[in-house]
């Protein structure tokens, strides 16, 4: 018995090719010339001679297949099992290529089963050529099938057609579902179908904590089905007596809703899974007209694409989340009953999936994410860079190749940053510049753009906090004015001289160091620097909505404690858990890297979750924090005694149970 197999080098081709290998006989498959390179990984991956496994040359597009004279006497007669499984899977192809293969392609296969006289045709079709017909698709249901329109579905109901219609073989047909990777391995070649979704949950898993409820659609059916069953299907039903003329359903009994499968493959990746979800359907109460036109508005358009693009989804999947078709296969599971072949729950293989697809197919692990890659030979300014986080994230962007121009009031200690930076074999440049100043301002980039013609980043880190709670401070209005001043308007000055050269370059990034009590929402004795990060932070959103076309990206990275000379004058810090300035470096280099519109810690967006759910509980447990640690002698006006106090044991189990936030 011998077999041919269109598409053998492809996914489900490798996968069926390897269980016909169990079987005897000879496989034949179809290879262009200029896939040699695919036939020799499967004749690798299956173990196969090339006795065994013959590469016949071929070409889907060519009548016949294009077969050889030669070839097709070799085939003719010797066939009993034909295969075609070539075809385009694929939303993003265009019309016309999508007509050659799965139409053109399957009319060229039939002439060529035939000339061979080959004992059955087997057409691997799909459960796209049920379009998107309302209700229940049967086994036994085509000319029924509606929503045509896309090609995909049109080009694999008309490749169905010319089989029942035009070929002179016995034939059967076979429709799987949504094919994902194997059930055992996670296997699987490319991102298509369920995987579109795999970027938004791994974005998600990385920015907010797995237990907080998230909110999304719940959508249409979902019927998905690993290649390991289908194969197996395939296989199994190929080979048995009176299923000519038949047509089999290779699909999930229980489909489930796009909510569903969502949900499960966010526990697979440990993200939050989504407790409320709104039906797609609520949007068909609008007119039609209405949401036509909202549909055609600019900025929906702009930020539908631009969202798409960001997650690697092409547009014509959005077309598919609301599928109306269930897929009846109770006649297949009957033919099936004897042979141990059933669809495994995705519950049970969901994790695999996510793994194989994390560790072989996710685009950005492909990309060259290195810090080098990303800044050399940019011009990177960085401003308090003579100490903390400033002199940290300097000397590792001068070490990756940046040009790092090097800003504070003192010049000596900023000298001692360019030497450690020299040593380590960076490039770097000095300037003096009081933030708070801002004629110093002006003049720093006046000076900035002149020497260096343009700026690629700009680090607003210089920055001043004040610990006091407000008792103290009712007579200290000018720390207000003093905080606001540096952390405020020396920061937007600066973005304000530097932008319109990043706006005509549309290149540029700005990178705000904010801190983590903005995004807590509440923090006692930092009124004063909560407030000025806020501004800036207002700010920030501001001028990237208005710059967000023009390629001038804003990043806020909301730090935690970080141990700097800042926290120096509360000595209780001493004892709580900080960040060091080398690990404040890594979020810096990350917000390069990534371009994020803010970074922060889960603890931190756990804390604005809270805050945003149950505001007053936010308060009573940052009203504890205030209890509980008290202000500073400095804060008080006092002297600091030559002993410190030690922190009490209550003091230390709240400062790690709130790791990071001020406390």
């Amino acid at each position: 018995m011998s077999y041919f197999v269109t598409g053998g080098t492809g996914f489900i081709g490798r996968f069926l090719i390897e269980r016909l290998s169990r079987r005897e006989g000879t496989i034949y498959v179809l290879v262009r010339r200029g896939s040699k390179q695919k036939y020799k990984a499967l004749l690798e991956k299956t173990g196969l001679s090339a006795d065994r496994l013959v590469a016949i040359n071929g070409d889907l597009s060519k009548p016949k297949l294009g077969i050889s004279s030669k070839d097709m006497a070799t085939l003719k007669g010797a066939v009993k099992h034909f295969y075609h499984l070539a075809a385009i899977y694929d939303l993003k192809a265009d019309a016309a290529s999508q007509e050659q293969a799965n139409t053109e392609g399957t009319r060229n296969a039939i002439a060529a089963a035939e000339t061979m006289q080959a004992g059955c045709f087997h057409l691997a079709s799909s459960i796209a050529a049920a379009g998107l017909y309302r209700g229940t698709f049967t086994e036994d249901m085509f000319e029924e099938a509606t929503g045509l329109k896309h090609p995909y579905f049109r080009t694999k109901h008309d490749s169905e057609a010319l089989v029942r219609n035009e070929c002179k073989l016995p034939y059967r047909i076979y429709r799987p579902a949504m094919v994902v990777g194997d059930s055992n391995t996670g296997e699987m070649d490319k991102v298509d179908g369920p995987y579109y979704f795999f970027k938004a949950i791994q974005r998600l898993r990385n920015n907010v904590p797995e237990w907080v409820p998230m909110m999304g659609i719940d959508g249409g059916q979902m019927n998905i089905v690993p290649v390991d069953y289908v194969v197996d299907a395939m296989d199994y039903l190929s080979h048995q007596p009176d299923l000519d003329g038949r047509c089999f359903h290779l699909t999930n009994p229980r489909g489930q809703r796009l909510g569903d499968v969502v949900n499960i493959f966010a526990r697979a990746a440990h993200a939050p899974k989504m407790a409320m979800r709104v039906d797609p359907k609520l949007l068909n109460k609008m007119p039609f007209r209405l949401s036509k036109m909202l549909g055609k508005l600019p900025p929906i358009q702009h930020l539908t694409q631009a969202a798409l693009k960001d997650l690697g989804i092409p547009e014509a999947a959005l077309g598919f989340l609301n599928m109306p078709t269930r897929f009846d296969s109770r006649q297949t599971e009957k033919a099936l009953r004897d042979s141990g072949i059933s669809v495994p729950p995705l519950e049970s293989y969901a994790g695999k999936l996510w793994d194989y697809w994390e560790r072989n197919l996710d685009d950005e692990r492909r990309v060259d994410r290195t810090l080098q890659k990303h800044v050399e030979g940019k011009v990177v300014v960085i401003t308090g860079a003579s100490s903390g986080i400033g002199k940290a994230a300097a000397l590792k962007l001068a070490t990756a190749g940046a040009e790092v121009i090097l800003v504070a009031r003192n010049l000596d200690k900023l000298k001692e940053t360019q030497r450690e930076i020299a040593i380590r074999g960076g490039t770097s440049v000095a300037y003096s510049c009081d933030v708070s100043d801002l004629d110093s301002c002006d003049q720093l980039v006046a000076t900035v753009l002149e020497n260096h013609s343009h700026v690629d980043v700009l680090i607003n880190n210089a920055g001043r906090s004040i610990r006091r709670s407000l008792e103290l401070t009712f007579d200290r209005f000018h720390d207000f004015e003093r905080t606001m001043q540096l952390n405020y308007f020396g920061a937007i000055r600066l973005i304000m001289g530097f932008a319109p050269s990043m706006l005509a370059r549309r290149q540029g990034q700005i990178i705000n160091i904010s801190s983590i009590a903005v995004i807590v929402g509440a923090s006692p004795r930092f009124s004063a620097y909560s407030a000025s990060k806020s501004a800036l932070d207002a700010f920030s959103r501001s001028a990237a909505a208005e710059f967000s076309d023009r390629n001038v990206a804003f990043t806020t990275i909301n730090m935690p404690l970080v141990r700097t000379p800042m926290i120096g004058p509360t000595s209780i810090y001493s004892a709580v858990p900080t960040l060091s300035p080398d690990e404040a470096a890594d979020m810096i280099a990350d917000a390069i890297i990534e371009r994020p519109k803010r970074i922060a810690t889960g603890l931190g967006v756990s804390m604005q979750v809270l805050n945003a759910v149950m505001p007053k509980a936010t308060e009573i447990i940052m009203n504890r924090v205030f209890r509980t640690f008290p202000d500073s002698a400095a804060a008080k006006g006092q002297m600091e005694t030559a002993q410190k106090a030690e922190a009490s044991n209550e003091q230390v189990a709240l400062a790690n149970m709130l790791k990071g936030i001020h406390v």
